[in-house]
């Protein structure tokens, strides 16, 4: 398995992960440890996960948690 820096899909997760941030930088202030810490939480675990799992090296448990970072994108779209 090639390291997760070099995966597709984590480097367009971090590009999510930045444009999340921008977007959110705008929300009211009154959103700033509710609806904005969540958005913020469920995109940062979208590559974390993708990281965890190409780390464990075995294609079963990288699968799993591709599952859980898809997870968070629904969570993220909700």
């Amino acid at each position: 398995m090639k390291d997760h820096k070099d995966l597709d899909v984590w480097k367009q997760s971090m590009v999510l992960v930045e444009d999340i941030y921008a977007l959110t930088k705008n929300f009211p202030s009154d959103e700033k440890y509710g609806l904005s810490s969540q958005i913020k939480r469920a995109v940062v675990s979208v590559p974390s996960n993708i990281a965890e799992g190409a780390g464990r090296k075995g294609d079963k448990e990288f699968i799993q948690f591709l599952y859980i970072a898809m997870g968070s994108l629904s969570e993220l779209e909700t």
